[in-house]
C-alpha cells in the first residue's frame, strides 16, 4: 500500500508587503497540519481588491528575502508569470496536475472564506484541494444560507483527515492573527518611519534600503 507524502500547504495575498502577520499564521499551519511545505504564491492582479502598489518582481524580491530563514516555507511565483487576473482555480489546476495524489491544501482567512461565492468558479476549488479557514481564536466562522449548507456537507473535524484524500473537505484552524496590516506598514514606510520588528529583518532592510514604499532608510 502507498502513503501519501505530507500534504502541501498554499497560501496566497499581494504581500504587499509581507510581514509578520502573513507569515506566523502560515508557520502554524505548517506545524499543526503536518505540512511538508507552505508554499506562498503571491498574485500578478488580483481579482478581489485594488492593484498592489508596487511590481511583481520586488514583491517578489522582498518575499524572498523574508523566507530566507524560515524552514519549510517555501515562495512560488508562478502567477506572477500568467497574465490576467490571478484567479486561485488556475493555480490549484496546475498544482494538482503537478503533485499527482498529494493532498493539497489551500489556506484563506475567515473574512475571504465567507466571501468565496463570489470568487471565480470557486466551486471548483475544493476539487483541486482541501480549504483550510484560518479563523481567529473564539471567533468561529459561521456561513449561513446555501453556502453554509455546502460548508456543511464537506466540513473536516480532524486533520487527519487531510491526509486521508488528494482534496475536498474544508477545516477551520484557529491561528494566531497579529494586528499588522500591509496598509500599515506602508503608510509607516512612505512617511519614513521604520517598519522594523513587524516583517523580518532581511525583508526589512530591502524594502527601507531602496525606498521602494517611501523613503530610503539608511
Amino acid at each position: 500500500m502507498s502513503v501519501r507524502p505530507s500534504p502541501l500547504g498554499i497560501l496566497g495575498g499581494t504581500f504587499d508587503p509581507v510581514h509578520y502577520g502573513h507569515l506566523r499564521p502560515a508557520v502554524e499551519l505548517l506545524e499543526q497540519l503536518h505540512l511538508g511545505e507552505m508554499r506562498l504564491v503571491p498574485g500578478r492582479i488580483p481579482p478581489h481588491r485594488p492593484p498592489p502598489r508596487v511590481g511583481p518582481e520586488r514583491r517578489l524580491a522582498v518575499l524572498r528575502e523574508a523566507v530566507r530563514d524560515l524552514p519549510g516555507l517555501r515562495v512560488d511565483d508562478r502567477e506572477l508569470h500568467r497574465d490576467g487576473p490571478s484567479f486561485t482555480v488556475d493555480t490549484l489546476r496546475a498544482l494538482r496536475k503537478e503533485e499527482g495524489e498529494r493532498p493539497l491544501c489551500f489556506a484563506l482567512g475567515s473574512d475571504a472564506f465567507l466571501g468565496l461565492p463570489k470568487w471565480h468558479r470557486w466551486r471548483e476549488l475544493i476539487t483541486f484541494a482541501h480549504l483550510v479557514v484560518m479563523e481567529r481564536p473564539g471567533h468561529a466562522t459561521s456561513p449561513g444560507g446555501e453556502f453554509g449548507q455546502w460548508v456543511a456537507t464537506r466540513r473536516a473535524l480532524r486533520v487527519t483527515e487531510l491526509r486521508e484524500r488528494p482534496a475536498g473537505r474544508i477545516l477551520f484552524v484557529p491561528v494566531t492573527q497579529l494586528d499588522i496590516s500591509a496598509t500599515g506598514v506602508r503608510r509607516l514606510l512612505a512617511r519614513g518611519e521604520s517598519a522594523r520588528c513587524l516583517m523580518p529583518e532581511p525583508a526589512w532592510r530591502l524594502v527601507a534600503g531602496r525606498g521602494w514604499y517611501g523613503y530610503p532608510q539608511v
